[in-house]
């Protein structure tokens, strides 16, 4: 997973610039959120030097228009200071929204691209965790907390350059904590890195956990794995809690040290300025603006102090998240030039030489040879591991043989885009997902723009009309998250309906009758037949009854065809598919013999 590749314990300039680069279509908020922070820093620098000036010239003489005049200054810069703020607020809180949301929506478009490799290799919760907490927590740091570094870059120079130039002695003495802050800042770093990155690692797993508890609400239940699981997760907010804790311990001590840094330069000022003062080397309107300014200086430094340690726990969030968004789709169209029709299916499907494998050396296919005509039923049998979704998923194109070629109707399917080749695509799974939303949705999302009387054909042809019109609203039933609301084999009818509405010319069933029961199977099972008629369509089949009408039966094992014909050619050579045949046959004899026994008794 990405999330333990081994990563630089420092501020990483190479992710920062990075993501400056992707965020640069927001270039004109941030010169303007710039703007304002900049004449923020102006204002605040300007207000000792107003006090300054009102205690040299004023005061002393006891000045009481000079001090209105001055006064009204003060009132004017307040009201300036009060807008700039409430300008700044108004756009940073709009940069921060615009932010996830462009975050969240490349990401989640990149996870639609990416290819079932990345599923393979990536948990739910990483993925989930990657478009909600990091992308809010990048969209904070970038709106808010970037833009204060400007602010207090500004303070800080300007302050030293006005100190400068009105006494450079004490504006020395002044700045002479800066060395020590630097020192503190990098024994503290490499430590809080660490730990907010352990922080959102953890983050991702417990979401990963949620994601399991819930969609797998049934399951836990059935296998009594309650207890189990409540201490699985506490085991995991535990952890979260002592990293947690330790990442704001460090956060803590950071922070107060920064204070009391400030506090050491701010009594060095006063101390050594007096005694200029004292020795006629400094007026009271100095003294006074260097004590401010003291102050002023070591605010932004504990401002960034601040910000810095959310830098940190955002590059954590950062390096996820831009590594999701950087991630190569490993199935890329070859297509020199692309067209706007690329023709229809006739259906035939050829495997030359082609090899596969997940892991390189591993080979799950290798030299495999396969020859499909337009309209031919083929059958996939064998033990689990054989190599028989493979083959399907390589045929679908869901992944790219790593060797060798795949044709569609005599050339090479790369030349053709994706979206041709899964337009002309129906395909079952063992277990179908449906989306929430209404029956005539889901068989919808087959044929977007299909009328509601091609949504009722579809459903009649694969024998799921009748169930659908038993229901209280009919085609507009909510199927509820995950299609919970309906049985397991009306589900299935509901994926058959979607995936032959389009008018595919490859069928793909993935052991899509394995996990139900012999009644549903025998009704879908004429919805299959019916189906299949004219369609390219390869089966793989764990019920072998299921496939007695195939043209062509394979049995794979290792990645190779051992046996190939027709159901009963394969029943008379008396080979491995006989073998698998009868063994099953004997199975289910002796299920129904149990069952018999137990309606009797």
């Amino acid at each position: 997973m990405e999330e333990q590749k081994e990563m630089k314990l420092k501020v990483d300039k190479k992710i920062w610039k990075e993501m400056f680069h992707y965020f640069k279509v927001f270039k004109k908020d941030f010169m303007i959120l710039v703007s304002f922070m900049v004449a923020l820093a102006a204002t605040d620098i300007t207000f000792p030097l107003l006090t300054r000036y009102a205690i040299d010239n004023f005061v002393a003489d006891g000045d009481y228009a000079g001090l209105t005049r001055v006064a009204f200054l003060y009132v004017g810069l307040a009201i300036a200071l009060a807008l700039i703020v409430l300008l700044f607020i108004r756009r940073a809180g709009k940069l921060e929204v615009e932010i996830q949301y462009k975050l969240r929506k490349d990401a989640f478009r990149k996870l639609q691209r990416l290819s079932f490799s990345y599923y393979d290799k990536n948990a739910v919760g990483w993925m989930i965790a990657r478009t909600t907490s990091d992308a809010q927590k990048i969209a904070e740091t970038v709106a808010w907390g970037v833009v204060d570094l400007v602010w207090g870059g500004t303070m800080m120079l300007g302050v030293s350059v006005v100190m400068l130039v009105i006494n450079w002695k004490l504006a020395l003495v002044t700045l002479l904590t800066i060395p020590i802050l630097a020192f503190i800042s990098v024994f503290f770093e490499k430590k809080m890195l660490v730990s907010y990155r352990n922080v959102r690692k953890i983050n991702s797993r417990i979401t990963g956990l949620f994601n399991d508890g819930i969609v797998g609400a049934k399951t836990t239940k059935t296998l009594v794995r309650e207890e189990l699981n409540i201490e699985e997760f506490s085991e995991e907010t535990h952890n979260m809690k002592k990293t947690s804790i330790r990442a704001a311990t460090l956060s803590a001590g950071y922070l107060p040290m920064t204070l009391f840094i400030s506090a050491v330069g701010t009594v060095l000022t006063l101390f050594f300025g007096s005694n200029m003062l004292m020795g006629g080397a400094l007026t009271y309107g100095t003294l006074v603006l260097f004590i401010t300014y003291a102050r002023q200086f070591f605010d932004p430094v504990l401002e960034l102090a601040r910000i810095y340690t959310e830098m940190i726990s955002a590059q954590a969030a950062a390096e996820r998240v831009m590594g999701l968004l950087n991630e190569k789709e490993e199935i890329v169209d070859d297509m020199v030039e692309e067209k706007e029709d690329y023709g229809t299916i006739k259906g035939d499907v050829t495997f030359e030489n082609v090899n596969f494998y997940y892991k390189e050396g591993e080979y799950i296919l290798k030299d495999f040879n396969l020859s499909v005509k337009a309209g031919e039923t083929i059958a996939l049998v064998g033990e689990t591991g054989s190599g028989k979704s493979t083959i399907v998923n390589l045929a679908c194109r869901f992944y790219e043989p790593t060797g060798g070629r795949i044709l569609i109707d005599g050339e090479d399917y790369k030349k053709k885009p994706q979206k041709w080749l899964h337009s002309n695509i129906g395909y079952v799974l063992q277990a179908p997902h449906l989306f929430s939303g209404t029956i005539k949705e889901n068989i919808r999302y087959g044929k977007l723009d299909a009328t509601d009387e091609e949504i009722v054909e579809a459903a009649k042809v694969v024998r799921a009309h009748d169930f659908i019109m038993k229901l209280e609203h009919g085609y507009d039933t909510e199927v509820g998250e995950g299609g919970g609301m309906l049985s397991t084999g009306e589900k299935q009818l509901v994926s058959f309906a979607r995936a032959i509405i389009g008018k595919p010319r490859l069928f793909f069933l993935d052991e899509a009758t394995s996990s139900i029961d012999t009644e549903s199977e025998a009704k879908i099972q004429k919805a299959i037949e019916e189906v299949l008629q004219g369609r390219t369509s390869f089966i793989v089949a764990h019920r072998l009854s299921t496939i007695r009408s195939a043209d062509r039966i394979l049995v794979i094992d290792k990645g190779e065809i051992l046996e190939q014909g027709t159901h009963e050619e394969l029943l008379k050579r008396r080979g491995h598919y006989y073998e698998l045949y009868t063994n099953q046959f004997m199975e289910e004899v002796g299920m129904d013999v149990l069952k018999k026994k137990k309606n009797v008794s």
